[in-house]
Formats: C-alpha cells, sequence, structure tokens
C-alpha cells in the first residue's frame, strides 16, 4: 500500500493523500502552523486502521458490528440512528475521516477550520467566525454557516457521485451537526430518491462493478434516461419525504435535492426550490 502523503499547496492550505482518501484542509489563527501539523500527524495510520475493520464496517449496523478505532466509531455512531433501514458504517466514512481531520485542526489558538474529504466537509468555528459553502444545483449557490448555527458537517451524495447510489439523485447536499451524520443522511436520502421499476432507469448489482461493495448484489443506478416532469417530481417528494423525516428526528438540520434540473429543499437554511 502506498504511503499516506502531507503537502502544502501553493496556496498555502494543507492537502492529504492516501488511496482512495483526498483532503484539503486549513485553519485560521496564531496557531494555525500548528494545527496542519497536528491534522498531518493525525492522518498519518487512517487508511489502515479502517482498513484493518472492513469486515464490521461493511456489517449493516443492525447486526451491531463489533468496531474499535476511534474513526470506525464515529461511522458507525453516525449510521446507527437511521436503522432498522439497511446501512453499514461505510456510508458515514467520508465525513468521518473529514471530522477527524477538523477535530485535530481545532486546537488553542484556532479560531476556525475546516477539512473537505472529496466534497464531504466538516467545521470548527469560534465566537465570531462563520463558514461559507458552495451547494451543487441547477444554479450554484452559496451559503453562510455562523458559529451560531447548528451546522458543522456538509456532505453530497447521487448516482453520479464517487459512490453507487440505490436511488437516481443527481446530488443530495445535507447539512447536519456533523460532516459523518452528512454524509450517512445524503446517502440514505439520494437512496429514496427513486422510481422503483422505471424502464428508463438502468441499474447492476453493486458486487458486479465492486467486488467489495458492502451493497453485496443490491441493484445500483449507472444511467438514467430522460424523464417527464411528472417522473421527476415524484421521485423528489420521495426523497424529501425521508429528508423531513430525518429533520423531524434532529439528525439533519437542512437538505438540497437534484433531480434533471429541479429542486426540492427542506429546512429553513434553503428556500424551497420549484424549478418546475
Amino acid at each position: 500500500m502506498e504511503r499516506a502523503s502531507a503537502a502544502m499547496l501553493p496556496d498555502g492550505r494543507l492537502h492529504l493523500h492516501h488511496g482512495p482518501i483526498d483532503i484539503i484542509a486549513d485553519a485560521s489563527g496564531p496557531a494555525r502552523d500548528e494545527a496542519l501539523r497536528c491534522a498531518a500527524n493525525r492522518f498519518d495510520g487512517v487508511l489502515e486502521d479502517l482498513a484493518s475493520e472492513l469486515p464490521m464496517l461493511r456489517t449493516p449496523v443492525t447486526e451491531k458490528p463489533r468496531i474499535e478505532g476511534p474513526i470506525a466509531r464515529r461511522m458507525l455512531a453516525a449510521t446507527a440512528p437511521f436503522a432498522p433501514l439497511f446501512v453499514t458504517p461505510m456510508a458515514a466514512v467520508a465525513g468521518s475521516v473529514a471530522d477527524e481531520i477538523v477535530a485535530a485542526l481545532a486546537i488553542d489558538g484556532v479560531t476556525k477550520a475546516h477539512a473537505n474529504n472529496g466534497g464531504d466537509i466538516a467545521f470548527h468555528l469560534t465566537e465570531g467566525e462563520s463558514a461559507s459553502a458552495v451547494l451543487a444545483g441547477p444554479v450554484p449557490a452559496t451559503i453562510d454557516l455562523p458559529f451560531e448555527g447548528p451546522v458543522r458537517g456538509l456532505a453530497t451524495s447521487g448516482w453520479r457521485g464517487r459512490s453507487h447510489s440505490l436511488g437516481i439523485a443527481d446530488s443530495v447536499t445535507v447539512l447536519a451537526a456533523s460532516a459523518a451524520q452528512a454524509d450517512a443522511a445524503a446517502t440514505l436520502i439520494a437512496n429514496a430518491v427513486d422510481l422503483p421499476g422505471h424502464p428508463g432507469i438502468l441499474r447492476t448489482p453493486a458486487d458486479a462493478l465492486s467486488p467489495d461493495s458492502d451493497l453485496g448484489p443490491r441493484p445500483v443506478t449507472v444511467d438514467v434516461l430522460p424523464l417527464t416532469d411528472a417522473e421527476r417530481a415524484m421521485a423528489l417528494s420521495r426523497g424529501v419525504a425521508v429528508a423531513e423525516s430525518y429533520r423531524a428526528r434532529g439528525l439533519i438540520v437542512a437538505a438540497l435535492l437534484v433531480l434533471g434540473g429541479d429542486t426540492r429543499a427542506t429546512g429553513a437554511l434553503f428556500p424551497v426550490a420549484e424549478s418546475r
């Protein structure tokens, strides 16, 4: 296995890379340099630790996998509230790694920090600070996340992303109290944006694409042919219903769902968008 690398980018941000993990991190405040060193030190060994627990991390949370490592425990804690729905701790892996790196950055003397793990982003804010994020969609939008607010994590999922999806959402962006929680919820809301049995949705077993997928033989989306306005509306309504149930339970703060240029949202941070 290649070794983990930590390097400073020309703009001064920290780039952490190891296998599938690719993180851009930064911090502000008088302790910035020390914080970046702490993050680089913490990143060393992350992938090896996760790989050592992969069989348990690919186990459905309903089967109560025995997990030991700190990031693995974050993954399980983020996904367990969604049971009995099928979900494994792997649904929160990217967000959990981002949370761990931000925790390493958040030393005394750091006023704010973030870690962006392939689009799953964790934030650290102190009083008076805020973060901003650009959201994917037909019209990209920037939102501000203040210290006083509840959001410390953002994640995006969908069938066009780097992970397999059971649904047809182009993207589902979730804001939550942590990146791990946002990651798990975005995965499951994206799965719910669907039209089961529709002939224009092409699927293949996940393990045919990735033999070690935690989804096993479950059919994942590989292409979506053009849908009618009514079909897009129906698929999005399924996802919104799930997102609103998660928001009612306090699992997420807000969600933005996109399919074929149409958008729907739940949560006060987003205006409800009806593109058609």
